[in-house]
């Protein structure tokens, strides 16, 4: 018996990040490049429905030109090959490019490797798109299900859209060994770390970011306006969505998650994010290294950049703030947390650094 399956672009449509991304590419428009101000990053609200009106006003226009329906074209090609199984229409890509992802909790340095690494290889980072450069595109997360809505095949078709985004903007790049070097911040590879790892290719490095919770906590809700009066948990900003949503998914009641300290709810999702690290295949790449969180090492291993891809310029500096005497009443349960990732890292052959985090930067 045969059966045949229809998908059309009505059941994938051009996510509104990808026409925003072609739009501006092709009518040679600047990209929003706010993604490295790892100072003052704003909070960022869900914005799917301007998105979605933005990229309905300019649609026609990018699927009338040539150069987007190529892009287009190509991404479902891309989509095939992810949905299906074809490995050998990914090797184009496989061969062409070397990804270097940074990928760890928010707030532990990623944004500052990134933007270090673009300048290495040769590129303003001002002139790098979000989508391109930062951890919103693609987009993985814990499993979600609902109308319209299946959170893998949104991820794979990103995915899709990211390579072909990724042909597009480094198309005319510079070469090292034979390829071009694309340095991503992938924040959320760590959700689904098989299918990032076999998606961009064995020749994908990986740059693990760690940091105690501790201060990453307070980094964390000083990004979103403050501690709350009354110490409990609430969602003001992205990492606090995340936080909410990946706690109900390890089971947390969802009525009175609210009701909880701040830090009980944070301390969750940074333990559960770093065994997410190192248990979804992530770790089976053997170009995987580590560095925790702080002025001297972030700097080093960001000289190593300009080193490697010989620029002659240098790093500019990494601001540290000192929080290792503030919410003392926290450090006993974070340093708990840091000792059970830890024997869960040794327990799959990976190299926890518990000394260095313990210094608390």
């Amino acid at each position: 018996m045969g059966v045949e399956i229809k998908l059309t672009d009505k059941e994938f449509p051009v996510s509104p990040v990808f026409i925003d991304f072609l739009h501006r590419h092709i009518e040679e428009k600047g990209f929003e490049a706010s993604w490295h101000d790892q100072l003052s990053e704003a909070l960022v609200p869900a914005q799917a429905e301007e998105r979605q009106q933005a990229a309905v006003a300019v649609a026609d226009r990018v699927l009338q030109n040539p150069a987007g329906q190529k892009a287009i074209l190509r991404s479902y090609e891309l989509l095939t090959a992810l949905m299906v199984g074809q490995p050998d229409k990914l090797r184009l890509v496989h061969e062409r490019y070397r990804f270097v992802c940074v990928v760890g909790c928010p707030r532990h340095g990623g944004s500052y490797l990134t933007k270090q690494l673009f300048v290495a290889v040769g590129m303003d980072p001002d002139q790098v798109p979000n989508a391109i450069a930062h951890d919103g595109f693609p987009d993985a997360a814990p499993f979600q299900f609902k109308e319209n809505y299946n959170s893998l095949t949104t991820m794979i078709q990103n995915m899709a859209e990211y390579l072909a985004m990724v042909e597009v903007f480094f198309a005319n790049s510079r070469v090292f060994d034979n390829l071009i070097v694309v340095p991503k911040k992938a924040t959320k590879a760590a959700y689904h770390g098989a299918f990032f790892h076999t998606a961009l290719g064995p020749n994908t490095e990986y740059v693990i970011t760690l940091r105690h919770p501790l201060p990453a906590c307070i980094s964390t809700y000083e990004k979103s306006t403050g501690l709350p009066q009354d110490g409990k948990f609430k969602v003001r900003g992205n990492i606090e969505e995340w936080a909410r949503r990946d706690a109900i998914f390890t089971g947390a009641d969802p009525d009175k998650l609210m009701e909880q300290d701040y830090f009980e709810v944070y301390l969750r999702y940074w333990e559960q994010y770093h065994y997410d690290l190192a248990l979804t295949g992530l770790a089976a790449s053997r170009n995987w290294s580590v560095v925790v969180y702080g002025g001297e090492r972030m700097m080093d291993l960001a000289a190593s950049y300009f080193k490697r891809f010989k620029s002659r310029g240098k790093p500019e500096a990494f601001k540290v703030f000192d929080n290792r005497r503030r919410h003392p009443q926290w450090r006993n349960s974070a340093d708990a947390a840091v000792r059970r990732v830890a024997g869960v890292w040794t327990s799959v052959g990976l190299a926890f650094p518990v000394e260095e985090l313990m210094e608390c930067w």
